[in-house]
Parts: structure tokens; sequence; C-alpha cells
């Protein structure tokens, strides 16, 4: 009777494990912007497996280290990419859950079956055959040994010509930097490579080709991954090394820029001249109106989490998650503790942290190699206006004799123009970047090059 008895429970458990099994999808929604993911379930004597696309992201089958599912709830953890998801079977075509990743907490509705690819019209995306000598390389971080893939696109093999390492913004992106169905590197690399200048662009730790490396990284490791790889151009007889970075990565060239003598100049697209807790505070501010929000109730959350950014980056006790959960409760009363976990979470991250306390003068103001500086005057993220006068201010206190800062109007972080600039916008528009940015890089370039 009792061998009867775990037979029948493990039949099921097994009935149960089926009823998960197959492809499911659903929808991110990350401050206005639309994120669908897809996740495929399988089973190999007894054992589920499972991974991960990201459709709009151009990433397809990320590994995800453990699958269980036991009495309806599901449980995903991928802590190579820092993220877990714990659903709850609703029905047999829907499982209601919590997206977690990296400190950020979402709620996602997953649907039973893949959600029907959607034709993006990104009229700028090339497609090969290319006219150009195109070559995927790989090496690894010089100090911590993680592999890093990427792609060479050059207009010859000759090792004289211009060569930028692409480096992308915050998160996990490919290559291609693609978000919102947008290929930005793959564009630029592409026009680059018609106007005699070669890049060589990477994926990031945990996608596509390149390791994950180590838990809690900050921008300090991905720095040591471009110079890793400025190091690599060098050794393979590249003389003319520059740096162009979008986002935080127009934040970590400065810095690889100190580390690595090699560079020879760079390119910020979108990136950051400004104490990052005064970044954040307009930030917020900025997506927030750009959401909808009312002006009032968005200089409230903008001076709500500027007092949070401070609390964490100038914390010197040895209980911060502790400490930080009782200031966001002292300061939000009717707040509850599963609302402030997430908070405290994602403000705890090593990452984070590490970018709280940035201010980006401590490089830019030792910079003395030419410099290009551009963004749109519809940049929520990382608004143009102040972000570019503080550049201007670094640069000239390094007494950097080449350099140019440029407001572009109209166009948004991304660099296309843009109707308002918010996030939800990014995926409407065709155009990837603006032809004007475009030929403003290609020419400050080739122009650099003359004068040398």
């Amino acid at each position: 009777m009792k061998k009867l008895l775990i037979l029948l429970l493990l039949s099921i458990q097994t009935v149960f494990g089926q009823g998960i099994l197959g492809s499911w999808s659903g929808e991110l929604n990350i401050q206005g912007m639309k994120l669908p993911l897809i996740l495929n379930i399988s089973e190999k004597e007894g054992v589920l497996t499972s991974t991960l696309d990201s459709p709009m992201q151009g990433a397809k089958g990320l590994p995800v280290k453990e699958t269980k599912f036991k009495n309806t709830e599901l449980s995903i953890d991928a802590p190579a990419l820092g993220l877990k998801y714990i659903g709850t079977l609703k029905s047999e075509n829907e499982i209601e859950g919590t997206f977690s990743q990296n400190g950020m907490r979402l709620p996602l509705v997953l649907k039973r079956g893949k959600t029907e690819a959607v034709e993006l019209k990104r009229p700028q995306t090339p497609k090969p055959p290319y006219n150009y000598y195109t070559q995927d390389i790989e090496f690894k971080n010089e100090t911590q040994g993680n592999k890093l893939a990427g792609t060479i696109a050059a207009p010859t093999e000759n090792k004289d010509i211009p060569i930028l390492v692409m480096i992308t913004g915050s998160g996990f992106q490919n290559r291609d930097s693609e978000i919102s169905g947008h290929k930005s590197f793959l564009v630029l690399a592409d026009y680059l490579a018609r106007n005699r200048i070669a890049t060589l662009r990477l994926d990031d730790r945990g996608i596509g080709g390149s390791d994950r490396g180590k838990i809690g990284d900050t921008s300090e490791d991905f720095a040591g991954d471009i110079s890793s790889a400025v190091n690599y151009l060098a050794a393979q007889g590249y003389k003319n090394i520059g740096l162009i970075g979008h986002s935080e990565g127009g934040m970590i060239a400065p810095m690889v820029g100190q580390l690595n003598k090699n560079v020879k100049f760079m390119i910020l697209l979108a990136g950051p001249g400004i104490p990052i807790t005064e970044l954040m505070k307009l930030q917020t501010y900025q997506v927030s109106l750009s959401s909808g929000i009312p002006e009032e109730q968005a200089r409230q959350a903008a001076e709500q989490n500027y007092d949070m950014y401070y609390f964490v980056k100038n914390y010197t006790g040895s209980t911060l998650e502790k400490d930080l959960r009782k200031y966001i409760k002292q300061g939000n009363p009717l707040m509850k503790d599963e609302e402030i976990t997430p908070v405290v979470n994602q403000l705890t991250n090593p990452w984070f942290q590490y970018f709280l306390a940035f201010d980006p003068d401590k490089y830019l103001s030792k910079t003395k190699v030419p410099v290009l500086a551009l963004n749109g005057s519809r940049d929520v993220q990382i608004t143009s206006k102040e972000n570019l006068e503080g550049i201007r201010a670094s640069l000239k206190k390094a007494k950097n004799k080449n350099f140019e800062a440029i407001e572009f109007e109209g166009l948004n972080h991304l660099l296309q123009t843009a109707k308002t600039g918010a996030l939800g916008e990014y995926g409407e528009i065709e155009e990837t970047i603006a032809p004007q940015v475009l030929e403003k890089i290609a020419d400050w370039v080739n122009k650099l090059q003359k004068t040398k």
C-alpha cells in the first residue's frame, strides 16, 4: 500500500509538471517601455529545464539554471542574468507572478504560447552581405579571466585606420546594443565602415558569446572588459584606437581612458556629466513627466528618490539593507513591507551602489585626448543641458584642447528623432539613429585623423 501511494504521488507531480511544459509569453512594463519575454519550459528524464527569449533585445535561448514547479508555483532562477521569476499557475493558460532582476521587481503575467512575431520597420538596419571586412573574435578580461566575444567591422584589413571599441549602456545587451528592435551599434558600425572607420562591438557579460563573469559586478568591472578589448586590438597591430560609449558606456569610456594609454580619442553618446545622484533626480522627474504624471507628483517622486539615493551614497554603517529599510519606512509609514523590499533590493545591489557614488568629473577632469560628446534635447534619461554643461566644465578643468559637446534638437536618449522622448516611444519610432548624428561622428573622426 505504501509503494502504491508513492507511485500515485509521483504520477500526480508528473501531470502537474507536464501542465507547465511549453512556451509562455508575457510583457514587462519598464517605465512605459514594453519588453516582451518568452519562457520555454521542457522536461528531460523527469527534470524541468527552461530558456528565456527577449525578442526586442535579439536574445534567444538564454540559459536558466533552475526551474521548479510544485503545488502550482513556478520558480525560475537564472543567476548568470541576475534574474528570478516566481509565479502561480492560475489556469491552464496563465501564470501570474513577479519578475526580479538586479533588485528591480515587476509584475509579469505569462500566457501559454509564443507571441506572434511583430514585423518591426527598421529601415536603417543593414542586411548582409556587407561590402566591408568583418571578423568575429574572442578574448579574455586580463584580470578576471571572463571570455568576451564580439565583431570587428572594418573598411579594410589595414590596421592603420581608426577603430572604435563600442560600449553599451546599462543592462544586459548584445553586441548590436539591441533595444526595442533597434540594433543601434550594428547601424552605427555599418555606417562607420562605409566611411573609412573600423569598430569592435561586444556582447555584454552573460549575453551571446561572452561569459557572465563574477556576480555583483559594477561599472568598474565593465571598464576592465573594455580596457582588455583595447589591449587586444593593440596586440593585433591597431594603433589608432578610440572608444564610443552610449549612456553608461559614456561613463565607462573616460574610466578606460585613464586605465589605458592606448586610447587616443573618445565619443560620448548621451553620457553623464554630473554626479549620478543629481542625474537620477532629474531622470525621475523627466521620465515621470513624459509618462503623463502631473508635475507636482513628478517633483515629489524626484525629491523622495533623491533622499534615498543620498542615504545610500553617504552610508558608512555595516547594515545598509536593514537601515535603509528603516529609513524608507520612517519617511513612508503607510508603505507596506512588500513594497519596500524591491526598492531596498535595487538600491543595495552592488552595481547600483557603485553607480550612485559615481561622479564623472573624477575621470573627465583628467581626460586630455580628443572628445566628442553628443546628446538630444528630448533625452529624459540623461538630460542634455545639464550633462553636456558638466562634460564641458570637466574637460575645461582638464585643459583639454580638442573637444566638442553638441546638443541635437528633437532627439531622445537613443538619438532618434522623437516627439516626446518618453521611453515607450523608443520602439514606436522607425528610425534607429538620426542621420545627422551618424554624419557628425564620421566627420569628426575622419577630420581628427587628418590633423595628426
